[in-house]
């Protein structure tokens, strides 16, 4: 039984800027802004939800899918999936696109500009949920809009329970859409703002979106998470970290969390416990995917985050 990881795929280069934006980007002339900044630190990370999702997924010991559409450039990045025992069967080349790709240039107070080119991504419709494939639940991440959509659908009419998370890709869908995929989703996971523009959007409270899913969990951050089930609602703490070294990926790791708790029956205290270990791991290490763990040595922490076991 595989979990199938639908969304985005895409390098990320990151460049820091050893001084401050405030003191080169002059308000009164940001109409004719032109400016340059030397970036001495520079690094390409591999990165896009549904890579980050599944590499973490990994780490626990499962055999996730991933679904996306990538580019011409895509051969290393197949080469760190394959050394990590994950599966290229459901990425699809397109040679005339690149992969995603991020740009992203920090200052020293932690301020960023990034530049997004999404490339084969937007192409993700081109794929289709594959069928007798064992697959027990799914996940539509951000993507392109298309395929999002396309992708939803396809797991509710072959009854695979999924989780829908919009992440950044929810400024694509107008209130009308959103409500789509909550009729079709058996999971909705945000993080505090995301909970927000929903909330807008629909014209739903939080209370009112739990009541179309089987959950609705909601990342906070340091404050941890809410899952909202049954008309109740279960406060998930945050695990302490040993360093704040990088929040990028760290929701995408709380997620596949969620995945290995449903995919193994654990309880929603306990799998989000899980999610939010996984989180925490994360932000101790820079990138996406260079932290390392085996299960055995993260139930060993899990058991001195929280105090029990799984």
């Amino acid at each position: 039984m595989s979990a199938l990881i639908c969304g985005s795929m895409a390098y990320d280069t990151i460049m820091v800027f050893h001084d401050q934006f405030k003191k080169h980007i002059l308000p009164e002339k940001i109409h004719i802004l032109n400016v340059s900044f030397l970036v001495p630190v520079m690094r390409r990370e591999y990165g896009g939800c549904a890579g980050n999702i599944a590499y973490n997924l990994n780490l626990l010991g499962e055999d996730p899918l991933i679904m996306a559409t990538v580019g011409h450039d895509f051969e290393p990045y197949a080469q760190w999936l394959s050394q990590n025992g994950l599966s290229s069967e459901f990425i699809h080349i397109l040679d005339d696109q690149y992969t995603g790709q991020a740009y992203i240039t920090t200052d020293e107070d932690d301020n960023q500009i990034t530049a997004f080119h999404p490339g084969a991504m937007s192409f993700s419709h081109l794929n289709t949920v594959p069928v007798n494939r064992d697959i027990c639940i799914g996940i539509v991440s951000p993507d392109g809009k298309e395929g999002m959509q396309a992708h939803a659908e396809q797991f509710a009419e072959q009854g695979i329970p999924f989780i829908f998370d919009p992440g950044q890709g929810m400024p694509m869908f107008d209130g009308e859409e959103l409500l789509k995929f909550l009729d079709l989703a058996t999971w909705v996971t945000l993080n505090d703002y995301e909970s927000e523009l929903m909330q807008q959007r629909t014209g739903l409270t939080l209370e009112q979106i739990a009541e179309k899913v089987e959950a609705l969990i909601i990342t906070l951050g340091a404050n941890g998470s809410k899952i909202y089930t049954e008309g109740k609602t279960i406060d998930i703490p945050a695990a302490k970290p040993n360093a704040l070294l990088d929040p990028t990926g760290c929701g995408d790791a709380y997620r596949a969390g969620l995945l290995y708790g449903l995919t193994n029956e654990l309880g929603w205290e306990v799998t989000g416990r899980i999610a939010s270990l996984l989180g925490t791991i994360k932000i101790e290490h820079n990138g996406t995917q260079n932290h390392v763990f085996d299960l055995d040595s993260f139930k060993l922490r899990y058991r001195d985050s929280f105090g029990s076991s799984f």
